[in-house]
């Protein structure tokens, strides 16, 4: 007996897709020309549709079930054909940036160039900067598709993989370094000597800082910053300039050790490493673009 169900809306799909990469219903809603109650309403008829369950909606965002997974995997080339027959695509679809997040210094830095020869290959990225948890929350809720986080992070269906290490080093300024710090110093001759010395940090929390402590020097970074600036790059530039010390990524300050700006400190001690893990969100790998991302990063880091 022959099938005599009305053929399957397109439209359905291409919602379906938009929503399943971009990780929201209300953020999927821009891009298709749609309004949110419509979006949601395409969606649960799809649902309907089929029979099953596409997403779990969250506080922030929605996560795709596994049948969306699976269903994502079979439309999604098909879909994105469709839409390259012109600019404009008889459907609408396109392959959707790339949401990519991080903290601005490896952005800076590494990042972005490794992914400039993506972009001019058609690749679209949508880049932000800012702290792990805060950009953790903003993917959760779907507005990234890969973050690039300071630590392993938790969460259902996410995927992270180690990218790459950073070691630090602390530094101060050779003005400070002549009123007195010895350069030889480590452990509680140094402390006692840095205590004289204003400290500069990119956070009142000083999370590098209290790390640098606790494993190179074994002790408990206990005083407050007496400068704070919005980033590393930021507490180069004043420790440099002779604000005091602190302790910043080596890759930041390796060129102002050689010729002379900044003297390290401390020297000789095994520094600490801080491990970089490359984070992507449920569903996200529907976007072919998101692959290449974390192919190309992937590549680019094994010379950082």
């Amino acid at each position: 007996m022959s099938d005599t169900r009305t053929p399957l809306d397109l439209n359905l799909l291409r919602t379906f897709l938009c929503v399943y990469r971009v990780g929201s219903l209300t953020g999927a809603a821009p891009g298709l020309g749609l309004s949110q109650p419509t979006v949601t309403a395409q969606v649960r008829a799809l649902e309907e549709r089929l029979g099953r369950q596409l997403f779990e909606r969250l506080a922030r965002g929605v996560q795709p079930t596994a049948f969306a997974h699976e269903l994502a995997a079979r439309v999604a080339a098909p879909l994105d054909q469709l839409a390259g027959l012109d600019d404009d695509g008889p459907l609408g679809v396109r392959v959707a940036p790339v949401h990519l997040a991080g903290p601005s210094e490896l952005l800076c830095t590494r990042v972005l160039p490794a992914l400039a020869p993506l972009v001019s290959q058609g690749v679209e990225l949508r880049v932000a900067q800012g702290m792990t948890d805060e950009l953790m929350d903003e993917m959760r809720g779907g507005q990234h598709d890969l973050v690039i986080a300071t630590r392993r992070p938790r969460g259902k269906g996410l995927v992270s993989t180690p990218l790459t290490d950073a070691q630090y080093a602390l530094v101060i300024s050779p003005a400070w370094a002549d009123r007195g710090v010895p350069l030889a110093a480590t452990g509680c001759e140094l402390c006692d000597a840095l205590r004289q010395v204003p400290l500069v940090a990119y956070a009142e929390d000083l999370p590098i800082v209290r790390r640098y402590w606790r494993t190179a020097l074994n002790k408990q970074a206990a005083r407050e910053a007496s400068l704070t600036v919005p980033n590393l790059h930021a507490v180069v530039s004043a420790v440099t300039s002779g604000a005091g010390y602190s302790v910043v990524p080596r890759e930041l300050c390796e060129e102002h050790l050689a010729d002379g700006r900044l003297v390290e400190l401390n020297v000789g001690q095994e520094p600490p490493l801080n491990t970089f893990f490359l984070v992507r969100r449920p569903g996200a790998e529907a976007n072919a673009h998101v692959g290449a991302v974390e192919r190309a990063l992937a590549e680019a880091a094994k010379s950082w």
